[in-house]
């Protein structure tokens, strides 16, 4: 899930083809159903993205009693309106009333804190659960934002690798070595402490202890990801190691892509790498990550593209159907495009990646978000 972030943005508005009463407040690359002649292109209004829990008092303000997602009837999700997709909320409620929004704007300020909006964070199933304990030395998981709040990401025709965005939940594994040398030893042991954990708990440094019924180490020990951990450690003789793969299957999401998360060797498939090195931590380039995962025998996510950038033809490969199973079981969730060079992006103050999720992923009946 991206960074939960309500902004003040500038609307560009479009008619709705099927309704006489609504028209699309554009942000970015989302489109948000609106009241007809309630915005003009140009003007200035908050955003509230997908994945936000409101508080009882906007959700009265802003009429939506009722019609939120959830059990609680307070959680913005996608929705089609009228056969047209709306992605979060476009409003003015009378907390900025006296604010100058296109300041805000420049500012970059979040309104979230002041309007009580909160990230939702779905409740972790017990298999995926455990104990957990502190791990200082754990590398978390990034935040990857979404294409359609972020478009200036890429650059027109910039080299881009396009992975599919498997429906699983992360799982995080790190070795952390005492010190640099040899990372295995003679009995085939990993020396050093090592970490399991979720993306969510991984962004607290929390890790998760070892329980053979845990859904993520089953997939770490299986896969025999600690020993592997070990040869790229030695590979960039270095003294961490982070490996992060999508554990999937029945049980574990509402795609299952034909695996079993119940059994002891549940899906499993990784896609980055990251490797520590004097003062920082670098993640593997799109090359370097196919090559350590083919040598080292690891399955890794499937690439669906590489060659340069365009917007609109990644778009539609978003769609469609998963190449995971190799029977086209259900809907693909999307795709995750990364800079080819593994560049810096000053959009997103990080790396050059990004999701962009399949509209019919987004709608459709049913669907599960463990994180």
């Amino acid at each position: 899930m991206s960074t939960l972030r309500v902004t003040a943005e500038r609307l560009t508005i479009h008619p709705h083809d099927n309704a006489d009463a609504l028209e699309l407040a554009q942000v970015g690359l989302y489109r948000a159903v609106v009241a007809k002649g309630e915005y003009n292109t140009g003007d200035w209004a908050l955003y509230i993205p997908e994945g936000s829990l409101l508080p009882d008092d906007l959700i009265e303000e802003l009429g939506l009693t009722g019609r939120l997602a959830g059990s609680q009837k307070n959680r913005v999700r996608a929705v089609r309106l009228r056969g047209e997709l709306s992605q979060g909320i476009v409003c003015s409620p009378k907390a900025v009333d006296d604010v100058d929004l296109a300041a805000a704007h420049a500012e970059g300020r979040n309104f979230a804190a002041d309007l009580g909006v909160t990230k939702w964070v779905a409740p972790i199933p017990v298999h995926m659960a455990g104990e957990m304990l502190p791990a200082p030395d754990l590398i978390p998981w990034i935040e990857i934002e979404d294409i359609k709040r972020y478009p200036a990401i890429f650059e027109p025709g910039e080299p881009v690798v396009a992975t599919e965005k498997v429906h699983g939940t992360a799982c995080l594994f790190t070795l952390a070595l005492d010190e640099r040398g040899t990372a295995s030893s003679d009995d085939g042991s990993v020396p050093g402490d090592y970490f399991v954990s979720s993306k969510g708990f991984g962004s607290k440094r929390l890790a998760i202890a070892h329980a053979d019924t845990n859904l993520y180490w089953r997939a770490i020990e299986s896969y025999g990801v600690p020993a592997v951990a070990a040869r790229i450690a030695e590979l960039f003789d270095t003294e961490r190691v982070g490996i992060f793969g999508e554990v999937f299957g029945k049980g574990v999401q509402d795609l299952g892509y034909g695996a079993s998360g119940g059994g002891e060797r549940p899906g499993y498939a990784v896609f980055d790498i990251a490797v520590q090195v004097p003062g920082i931590i670098r993640w593997l380039d799109p090359g370097e990550l196919a090559d350590v995962l083919a040598k080292m025998e690891l399955p890794a996510v499937p690439r669906l593209y590489e060659g340069p950038y365009d917007q609109a033809a990644l778009m539609e490969l978003a769609t469609g159907h998963e190449t995971v199973s190799g029977t086209s079981a259900h809907l693909r969730e999307g795709l995750v495009v990364r800079s080819a060079t593994g560049r810096y992006s000053s959009v997103t103050g990080g790396r050059a990646i990004a999701k962009f999720v399949s509209p019919a992923y987004l709608t459709r009946k049913g669907g599960t978000e463990y994180e």
